[in-house]
């Protein structure tokens, strides 16, 4: 639980935001408490990088990850938007894989990041659309996610391969830190394909990134298979979100997710990007990802990579598990189980062929 005193409980202070005022209620409570954090610290936070905060989930359907006793709680998601919310605050109507529907919260204005983080919503996790298109995305997301005991220098190396993929593929990638332990490259694309292709494209990507640093990283789902650096190609799938940049992320430190040029990569730690910190790096060197949205790219040739390694033999790769099966799939099931099963199987076949058959005995029916 947040230690918050009881006065704090009750007062509550506004805010401005633009031409809105945004009430934040207990102001005092602790969201990090090792760091120190306010939830009015939070809110002040998010309107000190509006504007580049909006270019990441701006006019973007917006899953709420909520944390109502601060980080050292739970958290839960909320797909759908508040039934009482300002007027200012947009919604739009999303349709899930499962065929549900919910009205998500939409970013379009400061004041609706600070209603957010009064609602204890730390982190943005916009999905890849905008709320005028919801089928079509606009961002190539590739995730770079370091398994257990890799350090930064090798996550590093793996996001130059990808820049390299990227720009033989005639695409931009804007780098972030991940606000955790990885990487996130960013591309713009034109919104000419569905959820599928796009899935599909980061896949091809994840596996040419593979084949030139085999060492390095894998694209392989299964966690028994993976080393190194895992290219998570299912982020691109319908319904996935990962946090956008200048996102606060539930570290003990209220580390955020930082845009950082390519130069920079190598040599950043990604500790040194926190809620306190960010605000003067922001101010100073403005918004890195600035020219995001004017390079919205092709991914033609991501595709046609795409069928080349299809025509080679490598199909579909596993979906998440809570999509329906797709035609082409693998089996979903990791290889270790996969081993166990299929010998079973066999020697069970073999046994009932070994066993002597019955006789049944002629007669009336």
């Amino acid at each position: 639980m947040s230690a918050e005193s009881p006065r704090a409980a009750k007062e509550s202070v506004t805010v401005q935001a633009g031409p809105h005022a945004v009430r934040v209620s207990s102001p005092g409570k602790l969201m990090f408490p090792q760091a120190g954090v306010t939830k009015l610290e939070l809110v002040q936070y998010y309107l000190s990088v509006a504007e580049g905060a909006l270019r990441g989930a701006g006019m973007r359907p917006c899953v709420m990850k909520r944390y109502p006793d601060g980080v050292e709680g739970e958290a839960f998601f909320q797909k759908r938007a508040p039934a009482k919310h300002p007027e200012w605050v947009c919604v739009t109507t999303l349709r899930f894989p499962s065929g549900r529907t919910a009205e998500e919260v939409v970013p379009c204005n400061a004041a609706t990041l600070a209603w957010m983080a009064n609602l204890n919503c730390i982190e943005l996790h916009p999905h890849p659309v905008r709320a005028d298109d919801l089928d079509h995305p606009d961002e190539l997301r590739i995730d770079l996610d370091p398994t257990p005991g890799v350090q930064w220098p090798q996550i590093v190396e793996v996001a130059a391969v990808v820049r390299e993929v990227l720009h033989e593929m005639r695409l931009t990638g804007f780098a972030k830190t991940s606000g955790s332990r990885g990487v996130h490259v960013i591309a713009r694309i034109e919104r000419r394909w569905g959820f599928d292709e796009v899935r599909r494209a980061a896949l091809a990507l994840a596996r040419e990134v593979e084949r030139r640093a085999p060492k390095l990283a894998t694209s392989a789902w299964w966690k028994e298979e993976r080393h190194g650096v895992f290219l998570d190609y299912n982020q691109n799938a319908k319904d996935r979100t990962v946090a956008s940049a200048y996102s606060v992320r539930p570290r003990p430190d209220a580390r955020v997710s930082a845009p950082v040029g390519w130069d920079e990569l190598r040599a950043c730690d990604p500790a040194d990007f926190t809620l306190r910190t960010m605000p003067e790096r922001y101010a100073r060197l403005g918004d890195l990802h600035a020219a995001i949205d004017d390079q919205a790219c092709s991914l033609d040739a991501l595709l046609e990579l795409s069928a080349r390694q299809a025509a080679g033999g490598q199909g579909d790769a596993p979906w998440p598990p809570h999509y329906a099966k797709q035609a082409g799939e693998p089996p979903r099931a990791p290889p270790s189980v996969r081993r166990t099963r299929e010998p079973v199987a066999a020697d069970a076949k073999e046994s009932a062929s070994a066993r002597p058959r019955t006789q049944r005995k002629a007669g009336p029916k």
